[in-house]
Parts: C-alpha cells; structure tokens; sequence
C-alpha cells in the first residue's frame, strides 16, 4: 500500500488536503516518500471528558488534532513519530468498547473507534507502519512510556492521601510520573522528567520519593558531584516552588479541546451506522 502510493499525485492532493486543514496553526506534512494511509474520527479520553479527534495515519508518523468545522477545519495539531509508538489493546467493559491505548514516552492516551472493525482496522494499519518504520531507522521497538493520565472522573478523592476530597474549591493534579489524580498537597514536589520536558514536572508524593533514591544511586555509582545549583542535585532544581510548567501542562487537555465544534455525546456520536474511518489503497 505504501509503495503503491507514493509519489502519486492523488497522494500529494490528500496530504494537501490536510494540510490546509490545519491551516497556518500546523506544521508542513508534505515530504518525499510519505505516504497518507488512513483517517478517521476517533474518541480520545482527555482527562475531563472523552472527546471526538481527527487522526490521520501516515507512513511514519499519526497525526491528530481537534476538529473544529468536519472535514474542513482542525486545530490543536500533535505529531507523533511512528517508531516511538506502541499500541496496547484494551478489554471491553459494558461502559468501554474498540479501546486501545497509544504509548509514546513522552505521552500516552487512551482511543476508542466506532465499530470493532474499525478498531482491528487501525491496529493493524498502525503495527505495520511502526514494523517498517523501525526496519527502516534499525531502531529496536521502545520499551519506555508515559503513564497515561487517569480521567478527572475516575475519582472524587486524592489517589495517594485517599483522605483529600476534590471540590470545586480542591483542584484535582496529575503526576507526570504515575498519572494518578492526586491533591496538591500530595503532590507538591517537581522533578526532571527529561523524557517529557526540560524543566521539572509535578510528581506524586511516592514517585518523588523513589526518583530522588534512583537518582541519589546512579550517582553514587557514578561517582560525580552535583551540577545544579550548590547544596541542590539538578534533577530537583525547580521542586517545591508553586508555579512550574508541571502547573501549565496540567491544563493541555483543556486547552487542546477548546474551540471544538458542538459534537454531540459519544453514543449520539457514533450512533449513524456510517463508517468514521478510511483506509488508502
């Protein structure tokens, strides 16, 4: 299917096509040899509610964004190159169906599809472009993820303390390690996560506590003195200080749905019988 697409001109429309989609808050797509394979609507489970997102599957990269106006206008556009990606399959509950979980290291998310078609569709459409992808750069398959963030709805109280009851007033937080909705005073300490960002990102109480004794053994090891501010290891530069990006990102799911089209509910979504994925050939 790749080879029989690229180079083509009906190839270079799509992309194109989406590209101008996108519009300026995007980035270029078009390069020599990629190949658009497949699009579609999926449902992704942001950390308040889950939300419909068009994702588009290239030959070395998926892309997704918000939707905005069908098929004519996204925003909020992420890039994930394919070698980085696993996919893991997930069971179906009464409440959950067509779920799998895509796992990067920097970001890990849980998606659903229409029909269990669509879901075997994408999986296998997916596996074999990371298969190709990882023959092509030599790389071997990651083995390192990011904890997917457990939704906002998941609980009402403090994952960690299991004693914090969440209000209006008592904001829920993510640790960037676990993932788990923790309260602010379980989570008050920041470490450097260079897998997820060059500054350091809120952590629980208890993944502080073993990163720091991780970290206090590799150095040990290592035998090498501290390079951050005197009295401070670097990896803790920045903890216990309010305000930090772990702060800001908790916010990014919020912010990647705002300016979304009036969707209707999951079930009123999907409810058409229509197909909400094609597949290139």
């Amino acid at each position: 299917m790749v080879d029989s697409l690229a180079n083509t001109e009906i190839n270079s429309q799509r992309i194109a096509a989406v590209e101008s989609c996108f519009g300026a808050s995007g980035q270029p797509l078009a390069l020599p040899g990629r190949v658009l394979l497949g699009e579609g609507v999926l449902t992704k489970e942001c950390r308040k509610k889950a939300k419909p997102r068009i994702f588009f599957l290239f030959n070395d990269i998926l892309v997704y964004g918000s939707v905005v106006l069908p098929k004519r206008k996204y925003r909020s556009q992420h890039v994930i190159p394919l070698e980085e990606v696993t996919l893991e399959p997930l069971p179906e509950t009464p409440r959950a169906k067509n779920r799998w979980m895509i796992k990067t290291a920097r970001k890990s998310f849980v998606v659903s599809a229409a029909s269990a078609t669509e879901r075997q569709e994408w999986i296998s459409h997916i596996e074999e472009c990371v298969r190709r992808q990882l023959r092509a750069t030599g790389r071997p398959p990651s083995t390192e993820h990011a904890a997917p963030w457990i939704p906002d709805k998941a609980t009402d109280i403090c994952m960690r303390c299991t004693q914090t009851r969440f209000s209006a007033l008592t904001r829920r937080h993510h640790c960037r390690k676990c993932g788990f909705v923790v309260c602010a005073e379980c989570s008050r300490e920041r470490f450097l996560l260079p897998r997820l960002s060059p500054k350091p990102l809120r952590v629980c109480s208890l993944c502080y506590r073993e990163l720091a004794a991780c970290k206090r053994r590799e150095e040990e090891e290592e035998e090498e003195p501290g390079v951050g501010s005197p009295g401070q290891p670097s990896y803790l530069s920045g903890a216990g200080t309010g305000a930090s990006s772990g702060d800001e990102e908790d916010s990014d799911e919020d912010k990647e749905g705002s300016g979304d089209g009036d969707w209707p509910s999951r079930v009123e979504f999907y409810a058409s019988g229509v197909s909400w994925s094609a597949f290139h050939s």
